[in-house]
């Protein structure tokens, strides 16, 4: 039996890269979200990817959670549809001390977690909640959406550290990898138990 998951935590780039296709992910994904009643959790960042999924949610009448630390808030400048006092939705942003409570505090208020295109701040993020994943610290799915194959590399790397003894084929097979927002969302609700 699985449970719905309710809230996805998301990581993605704050530029909005070269491929059109990275943004036109990031907007199906905020709508897949809102379509699902399910709560986006990101950065908290106004630009960017970030931005993209952010709006495409809330256009979409969704619910968004920003988790930004206070060193970044004026240097991103924390989206401005979003406030500290929650919105009759419960959108809001929360303003962290640092970037270590970010990560964790963006766990926590999630089901699930994702990452669309981004850079090293992305990977970052992705790696921490995939090796607490493999320490048994959560049991959230982590996944990546390969929007236009991006994230490729990265995966034939994986796969190395597998066949190199560096990483377990079962732990390899704790990240979720989906071409579409929606096939991760579907694979998202597989994967998580009541």
């Amino acid at each position: 039996m699985s449970c719905r998951v309710k809230a996805v935590a998301v990581y993605c780039g704050y530029r909005m890269g070269t491929d059109p296709e990275y943004v036109a992910g990031a907007r199906d994904l905020g709508r897949a979200l809102a379509a699902r009643d399910c709560a986006l959790v990101y950065g908290g960042g106004g630009g960017g990817m970030m931005r993209t999924v952010a709006d495409a949610t809330l256009d979409a009448g969704g619910r968004v959670i920003g988790v930004i630390p206070v060193s970044l808030v004026e240097r991103e400048a924390g989206h401005e549809r979003l406030s500290v006092t929650p919105d009759t939705r419960g959108s809001r942003l929360e303003v962290v001390p640092d970037m270590h409570i970010r990560k964790a505090r963006m766990l926590e208020l999630s089901d699930a977690c994702a990452v669309l295109p981004g850079g090293i701040g992305t990977m970052d993020e992705l790696f921490e909640a995939f090796t607490w994943a493999q320490l048994g610290l959560h049991s959230k799915p982590c996944g990546i959406i390969n929007v236009e194959g991006y994230y490729d590399a990265l995966l034939q790397w994986l796969d190395n550290a597998v066949s190199c003894g560096f990483l377990g084929a079962p732990e390899r097979e704790l990240l979720c990898v989906a071409a579409t927002p929606a096939a991760m969302l579907d694979l998202f609700e597989a994967r998580t138990d009541c």
